[in-house]
Formats: C-alpha cells, sequence, structure tokens
C-alpha cells in the first residue's frame, strides 16, 4: 500500500504541471491587456504600463511567466493581484473557508439524501417509490441550477421569508442550507440514479443468493453483503463531485452572494486578473488529484478482493 500511494504521488507531479500550464495559457492567451484593463477609461502614459508590466514580470515570455509562477508556488505564494496588490493567498484564504463550508453541506446532503434515496429505489424496483425517485432525478438533471437557484430564492426568501435572500453569515449554517440545496441538487440526481441501479443489479447476483440461502439476517445482508459492493461506483462518483461541487458553486454563490473561491473567479475574469484565477484553479487541481487518491484507497476498505502492492 505504501510503494502504491507513493507511486500515485510520483504520478501527480506531471498531472499537476500539465494541467497548470494549460490553465495558465488559457488565461493569459486571452485578449486585452490586464494593466490596460486596470486604469479603466481614463488617460494613461504607456511608459507607466510597461513600468507595471516589467515590476509584474508581464513582458517576459509565456513559459518563463509560468517558470516564475510555479517557482513561488512550490514556496506557497500564488502571485499578487494586479489591481489591488493583495496577495492572492490572502484572497484564498478568506474565500476558501467559504466554499468549504458550503462544498461540505452540499457534500453531506448529496451523500446522505441521495444514496438513501438510491437504497429505497433499488430495493423496490419498478414500485412507486422506484418511479417516483426516476421523475425527481430527471426533473433536477433537465433544471439548470441557475433556474432552480433563483426559483428556490423566490419561494423561500421573498414568497415564505423563511430564509435570507442573500447569505450575509457565511458562518450560519441555517443561511448555507438553500445555496448549498441548490448547488447538491444535480448531483444528488446522479447518486441517487447511480445508487439505484447498482443496489437493483447487486441484488440479482449470486453473491446475495448465497447469502440468502445460508439464513443471514436481512440487516447484515443488505448493510454489508449488498452495500459494500453496490458503493463502490457511487465512492467513485462521490470522490470526482467533491472538486466538481466546488467548480459548480460559482454560478450559486453567484444567486445568494456567498464570498467564496466561486466569486472570486467571476470578478477575477471580469476584470481579466489572471494571476488570481490560476492561483484558485491550481488550488483546485490539488483537490481534485488528492480526492482521487483517496477514493483509490477507500477501494480496498469496500472490497477486500481490491489489494495494491
Amino acid at each position: 500500500m505504501g510503494r502504491y500511494v507513493a507511486r500515485r504521488l510520483l504520478q501527480m507531479i506531471p498531472v499537476f504541471i500539465g494541467s497548470t500550464l494549460l490553465i495558465f495559457c488559457m488565461m493569459y492567451a486571452l485578449p486585452g491587456d490586464p494593466v490596460r484593463a486596470m486604469m479603466g477609461d481614463q488617460a494613461y502614459d504607456p511608459t507607466v504600463v510597461a513600468s507595471i508590466k516589467k515590476e509584474l514580470g508581464l513582458d517576459q515570455p509565456l513559459l518563463q511567466q509560468y517558470a516564475n509562477y510555479m517557482a513561488g508556488l512550490f514556496q506557497g505564494d500564488f502571485g499578487t493581484q494586479i489591481a489591488s496588490q493583495r496577495p492572492i493567498a490572502d484572497v484564498i484564504a478568506d474565500a476558501f473557508p467559504v466554499t468549504i463550508r458550503l462544498t461540505l453541506f452540499a457534500f453531506t446532503f448529496v451523500t446522505l439524501v441521495g444514496i438513501g434515496l438510491g437504497v429505497v429505489a433499488g430495493l423496490r424496483p419498478d414500485t412507486l417509490q422506484d418511479r417516483g425517485l426516476l421523475t425527481l432525478t430527471l426533473f433536477l438533471v433537465s433544471m439548470p441550477s441557475f433556474v432552480l437557484g433563483f426559483l428556490l430564492q423566490y419561494q423561500f426568501a421573498f414568497k415564505w421569508q423563511v430564509t435570507t435572500p442573500t447569505v450575509t453569515d457565511s458562518t450560519d449554517f441555517s443561511q448555507l442550507a438553500l445555496p448549498a440545496i441548490v448547488l447538491a441538487s444535480l448531483s444528488l440526481a446522479y447518486v441517487a440514479r447511480l445508487t439505484r441501479t447498482s443496489i437493483a443489479e447487486n441484488l440479482r447476483s449470486d453473491y446475495m443468493r448465497t447469502a440468502v440461502a445460508k439464513g443471514l439476517p436481512r440487516r447484515r445482508v443488505i448493510g454489508v453483503h449488498l452495500m459494500r459492493n453496490s458503493l463502490i461506483p457511487v465512492v467513485t462518483f462521490l470522490g470526482i463531485e467533491i472538486g466538481s461541487l466546488m467548480t459548480g458553486a460559482i454560478v450559486t454563490e453567484g444567486i445568494f452572494n456567498v464570498r467564496g473561491i466561486g466569486l472570486e473567479i467571476y470578478e477575477a475574469l471580469t476584470r481579466r486578473e489572471g494571476a488570481t484565477v490560476v492561483g484558485i484553479a491550481s488550488l483546485m487541481v490539488l483537490i481534485y488529484l488528492a480526492a482521487s487518491l483517496i477514493v483509490d484507497l477507500l477501494y480496498a476498505v469496500l472490497d477486500p478482493r481490491i489489494r495494491y502492492a
């Protein structure tokens, strides 16, 4: 197991470098001048613009800029915002905990409700519960998140007034409940359908018939034999979905005015703050890679037949 983890960590290095290089090139290949955009419509001196570019290293070739960025990144320096001259690490430190709370809230909701609904429907295929779940998940999959967000915001905040329309205190989980449900809606549909399909398929397998024939209690048959094997594809999806929930928070945070990394990315894109976008994206890549490793290690816990050399 130790050698497998070490090998996976080494494999992450080229993946991280390639991902960040692609994001870096995409951001700095966009048309426009970030220094000029910082000055707005006011008159500017070209020599001043050139001086600022030289100070920020924007006058260097693209690959040299990327090399400088990576050198600083390995020292914990994510760069500096052009407009405010604020370290991007400070921006991430302020916004990242907010998105983490929102993501964990949504992830917990997806895991508990999605798996619960999938198990109920999978154990009773072709029943009213099963058809009801398929109808609900079809509705959630076909509904864009921004439409669902505005609908729930209007219904619960403006019409029923059971919550605030925007999040004023990100440490208050009651205010994060509605954004978390909107953020989790699409993932909830996929997890519920995946769990339902996996449960229904494994119910017909030989090892389930053997467990029932041996006279094992129903709770043990379902909780140990059925669930452990059925959750393998669900765990795979949930591991990847952690990063997807964080990136998907851009729309949700904009609707409910949550000051997280999603809103920071949106505002940075409007200002052409490429350094901010690249810094936050680099952190997201690390989260994706870490989640992928954890999921692979969980396989051995769920299925004893899986062993890593």
